[in-house]
């Protein structure tokens, strides 16, 4: 419930007041769903682009557009919407405020979030397929909630928790169904979408506990620039000096700008106004279609095929998004910071990757 719905119901806001923002909702729930197609498709995107730079090398008959060099460079674009959103938020004022202890936090979620989990997932998506990738991470829902119960004391949502398992169970059939032991076989990939899943919980853990003063717009401004600065100092160390020599080859150049329009720009701009205008409801149902979504596009963008396992799973998984929606309805929870609500949307995401 929005606050201008609850404050109709208890007689303060005149009938015909609700009804000149209710077009702001609508278009808050409409850029809310377009945001959540662009973050589903992201994973798809960024393995297409990687096919087209295998299909036209640059010298030595090198792959210029890595997963290494989308991420980097992708990031670093994503600087540029995120300071024209909360440039605001910069100012000496507010910065004075932030501790020792907030600048430190600080540092670790930006190393989690920005550095450690987007690359564990560009290497995942490096490993094995996109599907994979977003069945697998159907972990995380259930993870999250026992996570925040553990660590930071929170009620255990039973509905919530019903919803993530059930969901889970979706992706376990859907899995294996495929047979060859599709449901014990777990390589590089499924393993780093696993670490890149706890990392991403972890990041979020520290960020709730340490950041709750931190200014969003900091928050994301520092967490972006300095995550991207720590993954291409690891890079560096971990794969040598020549790691991102094509990182500015014109077939980088060329297509980075579908990756930074569509997933950084577009996908951003969206999220931000589905956040800020969109009911909390319309944003959770809209994020909960995600997984299915992903799925979706990349069978169409990248031909893959999820098996046999599709239409069961696929009716587990919204036997899931339906338990999680009656939930909502029932609960009496209310008064949750925005930001804290933007990172939990953010978890039921697939993409992380900048």
């Amino acid at each position: 419930m929005s606050f201008t719905e609850s404050k109709r119901l208890q007689g303060m806001v005149p009938t015909d007041k609700v009804r000149q923002n209710l077009p702001l909702v609508t278009i808050g729930a409409i850029f809310a769903w377009l945001a959540v197609i662009v973050y589903a498709s992201s994973n798809s995107i960024v393995t297409l682009l990687v096919d087209i730079g295998k299909a036209n090398p640059v010298a030595s008959g090198r792959n210029a557009i890595t997963y290494c060099n989308l991420l980097f460079l992708g990031s670093l674009i994503s600087v540029v919407p995120m300071v024209m959103l909360f440039h605001k938020d910069w100012t000496r004022k507010k910065l004075a405020r932030l501790s020792r202890h907030d600048w430190a936090i600080l540092t670790v979620s930006a190393f989690l979030s920005s550095a450690v989990t987007p690359g564990l997932f560009f290497y995942a998506l490096e490993h094995t397929t996109v599907t994979n990738v977003i069945l697998i991470g159907r972990i995380e829902p259930p993870l999250f909630l026992l996570a925040t119960w553990a660590f930071l004391n929170e009620d255990l949502n039973p509905w919530a928790m019903w919803a993530g398992l059930v969901a889970l169970v979706g992706a376990v059939v859907m899995i294996g169904m495929r047979g060859n032991g599709a449901l014990f076989t777990f390589g590089a990939g499924e393993l780093a979408t696993i670490a890149a899943t706890l990392s991403f919980i972890a990041s979020t853990i520290v960020t709730r506990v340490g950041l709750k003063g931190v200014p969003l717009g900091i928050f994301s401004v520092y967490r972006t620039v300095l995550g991207t600065a720590l993954y291409f100092l690891l890079a560096m160390y971990l794969f040598g000096p020549g790691h991102f020599q094509d990182l500015f080859a014109p077939v980088v150049l060329k297509w980075i700008w579908i990756y930074a329009i569509v997933v950084i720009v577009i996908g951003q701009f969206s999220w931000n106004l589905g956040l800020k205008y969109a009911r909390s409801g319309d944003v959770s149902l809209a994020t909960s279609f995600s997984p299915l979504a992903a799925i979706i596009i990349a069978m169409y963008l990248l031909g893959e095929d999820p098996g046999p396992g599709l239409v069961p799973g696929g009716l587990i998984i919204l036997a899931g998004i339906a338990i999680g929606q009656i939930g909502r309805r029932h609960s009496r929870q209310a008064g949750r910071r925005a930001s804290g609500e933007a990172l939990e949307h953010e978890g039921k995401l697939n993409f992380k990757g900048a």
